[in-house]
Protein backbone atom coordinates (compact mmCIF):
# COMPACT_ATOMS: atom_id res chain seq x y z
CA UNK A 1 0.00 0.00 0.00
CA UNK A 2 1.35 3.39 -1.01
CA UNK A 3 1.02 6.06 1.67
CA UNK A 4 -0.15 9.52 0.67
CA UNK A 5 -0.08 12.85 2.41
CA UNK A 6 -3.34 14.35 3.67
CA UNK A 7 -2.94 17.10 1.07
CA UNK A 8 -3.26 14.44 -1.67
CA UNK A 9 -6.47 13.11 -0.12
CA UNK A 10 -7.89 16.63 0.11
CA UNK A 11 -7.55 16.99 -3.65
CA UNK A 12 -10.48 14.59 -4.05
CA UNK A 13 -13.90 16.22 -3.95
CA UNK A 14 -16.08 13.52 -2.39
CA UNK A 15 -19.70 14.58 -2.09
CA UNK A 16 -23.17 13.18 -1.50
CA UNK A 17 -25.32 12.70 -4.58
CA UNK A 18 -28.67 11.06 -5.30
CA UNK A 19 -29.28 8.68 -8.20
CA UNK A 20 -32.38 10.08 -9.92
CA UNK A 21 -32.40 8.20 -13.22
CA UNK A 22 -30.93 4.95 -14.54
CA UNK A 23 -30.61 3.73 -18.13
CA UNK A 24 -29.08 0.64 -19.67
CA UNK A 25 -26.24 0.95 -22.16
CA UNK A 26 -26.63 -1.15 -25.31
CA UNK A 27 -23.42 -3.06 -24.79
CA UNK A 28 -22.08 -6.38 -23.62
CA UNK A 29 -20.48 -4.52 -20.71
CA UNK A 30 -22.43 -4.42 -17.41
CA UNK A 31 -22.88 -0.65 -17.25
CA UNK A 32 -25.58 1.84 -16.39
CA UNK A 33 -25.96 5.48 -17.39
CA UNK A 34 -26.85 7.25 -14.14
CA UNK A 35 -28.19 10.75 -13.63
CA UNK A 36 -26.95 11.89 -10.24
CA UNK A 37 -28.11 15.05 -8.47
CA UNK A 38 -25.13 16.51 -6.60
CA UNK A 39 -26.99 19.54 -5.27
CA UNK A 40 -25.69 22.12 -7.71
CA UNK A 41 -26.27 20.17 -10.92
CA UNK A 42 -27.31 16.86 -12.42
CA UNK A 43 -24.34 14.77 -13.55
CA UNK A 44 -24.20 11.88 -15.99
CA UNK A 45 -22.04 9.09 -14.59
CA UNK A 46 -21.31 5.80 -16.31
CA UNK A 47 -20.96 3.00 -13.77
CA UNK A 48 -20.03 -0.64 -14.30
CA UNK A 49 -22.28 -1.93 -11.53
CA UNK A 50 -25.06 -3.63 -13.49
CA UNK A 51 -23.94 -7.13 -12.46
CA UNK A 52 -24.25 -6.13 -8.79
CA UNK A 53 -27.30 -3.85 -8.58
CA UNK A 54 -30.78 -3.84 -10.04
CA UNK A 55 -32.18 -0.48 -11.17
CA UNK A 56 -34.92 -0.49 -8.52
CA UNK A 57 -32.28 -0.92 -5.78
CA UNK A 58 -30.39 2.19 -6.93
CA UNK A 59 -33.11 4.70 -7.80
CA UNK A 60 -33.29 7.56 -5.26
CA UNK A 61 -30.33 6.23 -3.26
CA UNK A 62 -27.77 8.63 -1.85
CA UNK A 63 -24.21 7.71 -2.85
CA UNK A 64 -20.71 9.10 -2.53
CA UNK A 65 -19.49 10.72 -5.75
CA UNK A 66 -15.93 11.65 -6.72
CA UNK A 67 -16.94 14.92 -8.34
CA UNK A 68 -13.68 16.44 -9.52
CA UNK A 69 -12.36 13.76 -11.86
CA UNK A 70 -11.68 14.82 -15.41
CA UNK A 71 -14.65 13.84 -17.60
CA UNK A 72 -14.15 10.64 -19.56
CA UNK A 73 -16.01 9.47 -22.65
CA UNK A 74 -17.23 5.90 -22.22
CA UNK A 75 -19.18 4.20 -25.02
CA UNK A 76 -19.66 7.63 -26.64
CA UNK A 77 -21.13 9.19 -23.46
CA UNK A 78 -19.31 11.73 -21.31
CA UNK A 79 -19.10 10.57 -17.68
CA UNK A 80 -18.59 13.39 -15.18
CA UNK A 81 -17.69 11.64 -11.96
CA UNK A 82 -17.38 8.26 -10.29
CA UNK A 83 -19.29 6.47 -7.56
CA UNK A 84 -17.26 5.34 -4.58
CA UNK A 85 -17.33 1.56 -4.12
CA UNK A 86 -15.67 -1.07 -1.97
CA UNK A 87 -14.34 -4.13 -3.80
CA UNK A 88 -13.17 -7.31 -2.07
CA UNK A 89 -12.22 -9.06 -5.31
CA UNK A 90 -15.41 -11.12 -5.32
CA UNK A 91 -18.16 -8.55 -4.89
CA UNK A 92 -18.60 -4.80 -4.75
CA UNK A 93 -20.61 -2.48 -2.54
CA UNK A 94 -21.49 1.12 -3.19
CA UNK A 95 -20.60 3.46 -0.34
CA UNK A 96 -23.80 4.99 1.06
CA UNK A 97 -24.02 7.78 3.69
CA UNK A 98 -25.64 6.33 6.81
CA UNK A 99 -27.88 9.39 7.25
CA UNK A 100 -29.91 11.49 4.84
CA UNK A 101 -27.69 14.50 4.13
CA UNK A 102 -28.03 17.56 1.95
CA UNK A 103 -27.03 16.80 -1.65
CA UNK A 104 -23.54 18.11 -2.29
CA UNK A 105 -22.46 17.59 1.34
CA UNK A 106 -18.70 17.10 1.46
CA UNK A 107 -17.08 13.88 2.65
CA UNK A 108 -14.07 14.77 4.75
Amino acid sequence: MDLIDISDFKKLELIVGKIIEIQDINSSKPMYILKVNIGTEIRTIIAGIKDHYQKQDLLNKNVVVIANLKPKTIMGIESKGMLLIADDGTDISLVFPEKELKLGAKIE
